[in-house]
């Protein structure tokens, strides 16, 4: 198991900053088995969504603003977002700056948490496999 890139996909997937791609993109390189290193890198990301989901289940709009100190703006985009697409934007959750958002805000709506764990997983697994495909 590569712990590394499971917790690099993880930490990447929450509110802080990773780089999961670059390290899946080396742990190819290195030429580790393309599957192997997808099903990791994935399932590390996703939970790291279902983390960021939990949040905003479980916390409240106080807590986000003092703990968690997320841009309003960003916030407010992934509401937008959210609002105009449904359960459908979580296909987006892989993108950087509103990505992380989604979830959360896919908590704070009460989201059912099969479909957010469905949906989610798939955008980030054809991310992952969009990428080693480009390069390997």
């Amino acid at each position: 198991m590569d712990w590394l890139l499971f917790f690099s996909a993880l930490i990447s997937s929450t509110l802080f900053p990773g780089g999961s791609e670059a390290l899946l993109l080396y742990r190819l390189n290195e030429g580790g088995h393309i599957a192997t290193l997808l099903t990791i890198a994935t399932v590390g990301n996703v939970l790291g969504s279902i983390i960021t989901y939990a949040m905003g289940r479980l916390g409240s709009e106080a807590i986000h603003k003092k703990w968690l100190r997320m841009d309003e703006h960003k916030v407010a985009q992934a509401e937008a977002w959210f609002g105009r697409y449904g359960q459908a934007s979580l296909l987006l959750a892989w993108l950087p700056i509103v990505g992380d958002p989604l979830c959360l805000v896919a908590g704070l709506l009460r989201s059912p948490f099969v479909w957010f764990i469905v949906l989610v997983s798939i955008g980030k697994l054809a991310r992952y496999t969009l990428l080693a495909g480009l390069f390997f």
